[in-house]
């Protein structure tokens, strides 16, 4: 892999869900951005990769963009998922 990410890897699923849970963390304590739920803020994220990765990949459609909602909630989903689960595994080990 000779670059970080590409549109071409932010059209996959695990590409988005992996770019959606580090924006997500990187921004969800800036200030105007705090006040809304964090799920949310990961959709709002899963939408805009996944309409900006189809666009610059060339496979902007109208049946594929109106899936784009819906696809976002998978990846926003998955995205918060993975980070409770790290999160619950790093707080087991420090509880004992």
């Amino acid at each position: 892999m000779n670059e970080f990410f590409s549109w071409s890897t932010l059209a996959t699923f695990a590409g988005c869900v992996a770019a959606t849970s580090l924006i997500t963390q990187f921004i969800k304590g800036l200030p105007p951005i705090d006040k809304i739920a964090t799920q949310w803020v990961s959709y709002i994220i899963a939408v805009i990769l996944l309409l900006g990765a189809t666009f610059f990949t060339g496979n902007l459609t109208w049946s594929s963009g109106a899936l784009i909602p819906f696809d976002a909630i998978l990846v926003a989903l998955s995205a918060n998922g993975a980070y409770s689960a790290i999160k619950r595994a790093t707080n087991s080990g420090t509880s004992k």
